[in-house]
């Protein structure tokens, strides 16, 4: 009989990818196989992987990418950059936002493209008949099946984001990757990390590994000593925000400064006073990465077109403008925690004090995350708030429980059907065209561009 590792190198020329099922068939069928419990281990992933043959010990050089906030702007710059210094990079992020697809991009020849239909269903196949009918979670599912598809794949870099925590996440199987990265912590995720900063930050060390650098974002005194402490523990080197280096935005420019350079570049394309910050870290990266290879221009080329989808995104595309007229500006941000709503209360201010406008705010969110302290952050920077729910998210706050949490916090509050019903109100509420902000959850982003382009915002989205 075969055995699964000899599955798993034999596989390519054994399947016929035309008869396989969907990838979306062969995760709904792998999602039954979750256990009843999640237990934090890395166990399952080790037997799994083993079964594959390894194929995490087959990746190009590894950017292990911790944090709570700004994985994914951190990743978005870094690709940008490496493949301006014509890098081949694979990406591996999460939560997707239109399609499954987006959590696994790989290098091409032209740049960089979410994986296929056929090489993804190829791959979770294989999860599917190595892994039996053992308890599996989706993430270590989706982890497994994205580092076979980027053994098989060239590429000089693949960006490797966790997905929740770090020292027992799935992507915490690479034992030597060429660094790693911890973006800015906050409370998040409280049932499965602790609640509280260090708790918290002791889980994102956990990627720390001995003689592997560290490229430490900007840190809360708290969070950093916990890093600092794993860091000195495990024999790791940092390179920390504020102290080893620093970004910062000077008239229409970026200034990026460490101990060895001062680097004038171009504002970031990605909007907020936050993404600064991201950006300067992955400048950091990048530094390390490259070191004297790394040219002026990639910086100026990565800052200028890294993109990051659902972050202070601007939607002034048809559909929208059909209900709201061409005045009115449309914001998008999935942020979902308090830093989220820290961040973008900030950039309201900022766009208000260049262009002063009645600012009305379209919320959704996942009933495990702390509300209340999230819609804190727009006190006295909007003057309604319509609550949504979140279509085909059973785990979502409905419309009328997060409605009764911003009455508390003081809010004008009208709950709604949906988003066409928010924005009609919205519309109709406002004397003259004001700024809309739909934030609250990357699921309800995700669910917004799925008809970015759409002739109708009616055809599913109520």
């Amino acid at each position: 009989m075969m055995s699964t590792t000899s599955s798993a190198k034999n596989f390519k020329a054994a399947s016929a990818p035309a008869l396989l099922p969907s990838s979306k068939i062969l995760l709904e069928r792998l999602n039954g196989l979750h256990p009843k419990t999640i237990d934090l281990s890395l166990d399952r992933m080790i037997r799994l992987l083993a079964a594959l043959g390894n194929p995490e010990r087959r990746l190009p050089p590894v950017v292990h990418v911790a944090g709570t906030n700004g994985k994914g702007s951190l990743v978005a710059f870094v690709r940008a950059i490496a493949e301006a210094q014509r890098r081949r990079v694979h990406t591996y992020t999460s939560p997707h936002l239109v399609s499954f697809h987006e959590r696994i991009g790989l290098a091409q020849e032209d740049g960089h493209a979410p994986i296929s239909e056929e090489k993804l269903a190829e791959c979770l196949s294989l999860v599917e008949r190595v892994n039996g009918n053992h308890p599996i979670t989706h993430f270590e599912i989706t982890t497994a099946a994205a580092f076979f598809a980027f053994s098989r794949e060239n590429a000089d870099l693949l960006l490797l984001e966790t997905g929740m925590g770090g020292r027992l996440d799935a992507t915490n199987v690479v034992q030597s990757p060429r660094a790693t990265v911890i973006t800015p912590i906050s409370i998040d995720h409280v049932s499965f990390l602790g609640d509280t900063l260090a708790s918290i930050a002791a889980e994102k060390a956990g990627i720390l590994k001995p003689g592997v650098p560290c490229i430490v974002g900007r840190q809360q005194p708290k969070a950093l000593a916990v890093i600092e402490a794993k860091a000195a523990e495990v024999g790791a080197q940092l390179h920390v925000f504020g102290r080893d280096f620093v970004a910062f935005k000077r008239g229409r420019r970026l200034i990026f400064q460490s101990h060895t350079r001062m680097i004038n570049l171009p504002l970031p394309k990605l909007e907020g006073a936050h993404q600064i910050d991201n950006a300067g870290t992955a400048i950091a990266t990048a530094c390390l990465l490259f070191n004297q290879k790394l040219s002026l221009d990639a910086l100026e080329q990565g800052l200028s077109t890294a993109s990051w989808p659902g972050r202070l995104q601007r939607l002034n595309k048809e559909p929208y403008q059909t209900y709201l007229g061409p005045n009115t500006e449309l914001l998008l941000d999935g942020g979902h925690n308090e830093a989220g709503g820290a961040v973008v209360g900030a950039h309201l201010d900022a766009l208000n004090a260049r262009d002063p406008r009645e600012v009305h705010l379209i919320c959704g969110m996942m009933e495990t995350k702390d509300a209340a302290s999230v819609l804190r952050h727009f006190q006295g920077r909007v003057s309604r708030v319509y609550t949504v729910p979140i279509p085909g998210e059973v785990n979502a706050l409905s419309a009328g429980d997060l409605a009764e949490i911003a009455v508390r916090e003081g809010f004008h509050v009208v709950p709604t059907q949906g988003l066409l019903h928010a924005l009609l109100l919205s519309k109709a509420a406002m004397s003259e065209p004001g700024r809309i902000l739909i934030f609250g959850s990357l699921y309800l982003a995700g669910h917004v561009l799925k008809f970015e382009h759409a002739s109708d915002l009616t055809q599913g989205v109520l």
